[in-house]
């Protein structure tokens, strides 16, 4: 059976695809479509119905590419820009409406325990997973056999258009001086698999990260996106997130910084089959 998932995040809408059988689930491939709904929540508190028109028009196309690739069963979940914004139900309903398909705004702090769904997650106690996205920065650890989430309200779109907040700031650093046992950081999302594609890395030591983010902040939009190859709508975000990233790698004086290929999508579409396979969804009433 094929199954699919959909990401409304706050810079771009994401989905993947995979095949599962009741043993297994395997990528079959990735769909991303660069769009920045959270240049209007941030800036003026809600999406407008041009902005939304635009959001129905590619998660259409997706639907479309599902039916050619029959995909038996799909969910869409939405993130920080959505649950931010003023009109966020209203929103929700009007995209429902038009697509015929229902959408999950899911909380921050849903979006941080999705992680646990990585293969890795819980394979060593030292690890620290973080999900910088536009809006938020979410954060799983597997600590003493126990899960710990944590959600912050500091993405890199949200700073780019200087929305971040000084308590938010003082919040996410207070909680990273408690966290004492971590010595590997495991970046999701898109800026930092791009920080490291463009040093031809896998991961990093502490000295050779801040020193190459330090360096990368110097260049313009345009000579990030000339001499590296990065897309505009990386190339003008990524230092925002990458100020993130070194807050934990300073503070935590973190000594291995990696990066992955999983993201909310991955993790919907992983929950998606533990439940089809557990029987929690009867594919036959779908």
């Amino acid at each position: 059976m094929k199954i699919a998932s959909i990401d409304i995040g706050t810079n771009a809408i994401k989905s993947k695809i995979f095949e599962t059988t009741p043993t297994q689930i395997i990528f079959h491939e990735g769909i991303r479509s660069p769009m920045r709904l959270g240049e209007e929540v941030f800036n003026q508190g809600y999406l407008t119905k041009k902005k939304l028109d635009e959001l129905i028009k590619v998660l259409k196309k997706y639907q479309n590419t599902f039916s050619t690739k029959d995909i038996q069963l799909y969910e869409i979940v939405a993130t920080s820009a959505l649950r931010d914004s003023a009109n966020s139900e209203e929103a929700r309903r009007y995209i429902e409406n038009n697509i015929d398909h229902p959408i999950r705004i899911i909380s921050g702090l849903e979006e941080a325990n999705l992680i646990k769904f990585h293969p890795k997650a819980k394979e060593k106690n030292k690890r620290m997973f973080v999900d910088v996205g536009g809006g938020s920065t979410d954060i799983f650890i597997y600590q003493n056999n126990k899960d710990i989430i944590k959600s912050f309200q500091l993405g890199a779109v949200r700073c780019m258009q200087e929305k971040d907040d000084k308590e938010e700031w003082h919040r996410f650093r207070n909680w990273l001086k408690k966290q004492n046992e971590v010595d590997t950081l495991v970046g999701l999302g898109g800026n930092i698999r791009s920080f490291l594609n463009i040093h031809k890395s896998k991961r990093m030591n502490n000295k050779k990260f801040l020193d190459e983010t330090k360096k990368l902040s110097t260049k313009s939009t345009n000579e990030k996106i000339q001499k590296f190859g990065l897309a505009f709508d990386r190339a003008d975000v990524i230092d925002h997130a990458m100020k993130i990233f070194i807050e934990i790698v300073q503070t935590l004086n973190i000594s291995e910084i990696k990066s992955t290929k999983w993201g909310v999508s991955d993790s919907i579409a992983v929950k998606l089959f533990h439940e089809i396979y557990s029987k929690k969804i009867d594919i036959t009433n779908n």
